[in-house]
């Protein structure tokens, strides 16, 4: 059972129907209501809940004192790549190329922190727990759907770039072409050089998160005009991060 603590913030597995209802209801918060869309496509109003629920933990960061939901995320554990058809980002990208990664993996998805909440902490909270329940169940491969806020390409070409020039997937696990709407990034900046301010800038948290440890992404990113984002796979194989970012996350992690 996942109990962490850590100065203001706890975080835990939702654990009722109440549980993954608040979760859903953050969610709708950070996806839809505070980008200004339409909820009426989840089929229910004020909450953000699909077919992969059922399926998935869900780990909640709560501010101790008053029980507030500040950040939440549901993970997915599969026993092998074998069974990444089952993942949500699936939908997104064609990852026959990770059928053949023989470890345990899971897919971390619907990351949010809550709209009014912007302490650095909560985010080495997030990560805490998910180190955690990366070591306590063995997990080789850690991987979703990092998301840009909007889909304008354009506010993000440096970003991109550096993606594009650092953090490209290996050959041997590099996502496909899957989903109708793509910027082929890779292939669209060759010959751009980024701006290193402009691009960190660019970078959503998560993803800042994913590349330190070493993770990487695929070679283009999904415009996603459902919850207005652009988003890159991400992946990150747990052997591949540096000890010293190891030893920081595990010492949050207790």
């Amino acid at each position: 059972m996942l109990s962490l603590r850590r100065g203001r913030y706890q975080a835990r597995f939702a654990e009722t129907a109440a549980d993954l209802a608040a979760a859903q209801g953050l969610r709708w918060l950070a996806f839809r209501a505070n980008r200004g869309l339409d909820a009426a496509a989840e089929g229910q109003a004020g909450l953000d809940l699909d077919s992969f629920d059922p399926a998935c933990r869900h780990v909640l960061v709560e501010e101790t004192r008053t029980g507030t939901l500040v950040c939440c995320f549901r993970l997915l554990p599969l026993a092998r790549g074998g069974e990444i058809g089952r993942s949500y980002s699936a939908q997104y990208y064609e990852l026959s190329a990770l059928e053949s990664f023989d470890g345990p993996m899971v897919e971390m998805g619907r990351f949010c922190i809550h709209p009014d909440w912007h302490d650095p902490d909560i985010l080495r909270v997030a990560w805490g727990a998910m180190t955690r329940f990366v070591d306590d169940e063995g997990v080789e491969m850690l991987f979703g759907c990092s998301s840009f806020m909007g889909t304008d390409t354009e506010a993000y070409l440096d970003a991109f770039a550096m993606l594009k020039d650092r953090h490209l997937a290996p050959k041997r696990w590099l996502p496909r072409v899957k989903a109708p709407n793509v910027f082929r990034f890779a292939q669209r900046l060759k010959l751009r050089k980024p701006d290193a301010k402009r691009a960190m800038l660019g970078m959503p948290p998560l993803l800042r998160t994913y590349l330190l440890m070493g993770g990487w992404v695929s070679d283009h990113a999904v415009v996603d005009r459902d919850l207005n984002t652009l988003h890159v796979f991400t992946g990150l194989e747990i052997r591949a991060i540096p000890p010293s970012r190891a030893r920081l996350l595990r010492g949050v992690a207790g």
